[in-house]
């Protein structure tokens, strides 16, 4: 007779996995769950380290994952910020074509909006001006149900509120994993403890593909983590709210765009280059064996050969202040070099297959008694509280399935 120590164990203490014994707990009460975190505290990698923007859902194609929950999740976690008093303000935002190749793709923007139901408004030049005086631009549109809050305090009142068993360092370490489908999941922690549970749920970011490897599942994919370096506005005055160019939508990321945050000061980024470690937050961290994983995987090279031009730019702002400085005054002609003070950096978890397709969806798999999340990058944190309740509903049926 196998003895349990919890009906769901949870791997990963970011705002997903949080967010997951959350909704379990909300769910189905009286649930056991445990979550098992290697870091001394939650929230330390991917949901501490962004420009902690609520996003409206504007950018992502309608009817998938991204743009569900991101609307919805929106708005919940609005709610959720004044429920807890946790800080958070909807201040709307600019997205802003400073070049006329990018008109249409602007105008692509409004009809994906009002698709996806978002309430957006389109600016002249003297309107960009009247929200923003430093910014300038041909034309804009208006976000109004963007805002910011604290990823970070959200993800520390999950925690709390889920009544999860929560083991942080050592004994949150995952080192070994042992899956069979008549026995449910024991996990080894770092500390030498064995944690067993019924059914596993797999929210570790940065390292998610390897924790469904160990699982002995496929993921069908490889976290390609690429690290974006971010810098604070010295004149936080320039900026009133939140400022973002035109995303090019053949790459995942947003450009270099300006936040204001929820204590006042303005983030400036992010530039985005290979990162040489799944936890490499500047040049210097290089992990030989995660690099050559990296390396290892032929869809790196796919997006290496299909992408260098992109590539070059972003190696080349992150390279020279000055280039950096140039992306930013496309939007800021007002900035200086000196304005821009060095931010600690962020790293995304970006799902590649095996073809080089960047992943663009949120991506979630199932196998034996496991639920893997794969591909959960921007907008995760404005998205968790949905995508916790999906995770937590494939979790149960999963549960239900073991104890049947």
């Amino acid at each position: 007779m196998v003895t349990y120590d919890c009906d769901v164990l949870v791997i990963g203490g970011g705002i997903v996995g949080l967010a997951t014994a959350y909704a379990l707990s909300r769910t189905a009460p009286g649930t056991r769950i445990t979550v098992l975190e290697k870091e001394p505290g939650p929230a330390r990698h991917q949901t501490g380290r962004n420009s902690g923007v609520i996003h409206s859902g504007i950018y992502y194609r309608p009817g998938s994952l991204k743009a569900k929950f991101a609307v919805r999740g929106a708005a919940e976690m609005i709610k959720f910020c004044a429920e807890y008093d946790i800080p958070h303000e909807v201040t709307g935002k600019l997205i802003v074509a400073t070049e006329r190749e990018e008109l249409p793709r602007l105008h692509a923007l409004v009809q994906r909006g009002r698709e996806n139901g978002i309430p957006v408004r389109e600016l002249g030049p003297a309107q960009i001006t009247e929200h923003e005086p430093e910014v300038r631009g041909l034309a804009a549109i208006h976000v109004g149900s963007t805002g910011i809050c604290d990823y970070g305090a959200v993800a520390a009142r999950l925690a709390e509120a889920s009544g999860a068993e929560i083991r942080y360092g050592a004994a949150g370490a995952a080192v070994h994993i042992d899956r069979r489908p008549d026995r449910g999941v024991a996990v080894r922690t770092a500390d030498g403890a064995i944690v067993r549970g019924r059914v596993l749920v797999n929210c570790a970011g940065l390292h998610c593909d390897e924790v469904a490897r160990r699982t002995g599942d496929d993921p069908g994919m490889r976290i390609v983590p690429f690290r974006g370096e971010y810098f604070d506005l010295a004149r936080p005055e320039l900026v009133r709210g939140l400022v973002y160019p035109v995303p090019d939508p053949a790459f995942p990321f947003l450009g270099v765009h300006l936040t204001r945050g929820v204590g006042g000061g303005v983030h400036v980024g992010p530039n985005a280059v290979p990162a040489l470690a799944r936890e490499g937050y500047s040049w210097s961290v290089v992990r030989p064996r995660e690099l050559a994983g990296t390396l290892g995987w032929p869809g790196s090279w796919h997006i290496a050969r299909r992408h260098w031009r992109y590539g070059a730019g972003e190696l080349r702002r992150s390279a020279s202040k000055a280039a950096f400085t140039a992306a930013v005054r496309r939007l800021l002609p007002a900035v200086r070099p000196d304005d821009l003070i060095p931010s600690p950096a962020g790293v995304r978890a970006q799902a590649v297959l095996r073809d080089g397709t960047l992943v663009d969806d949120f991506l979630i798999r199932e196998g034996a008694r496991t639920v893997h999340v794969l591909n959960a990058p921007s907008p995760a944190a404005t998205a968790s509280l949905p995508i916790g309740r999906e995770v937590a509903r494939r979790a149960l049926a999963a549960l239900q399935g073991a104890v049947s």
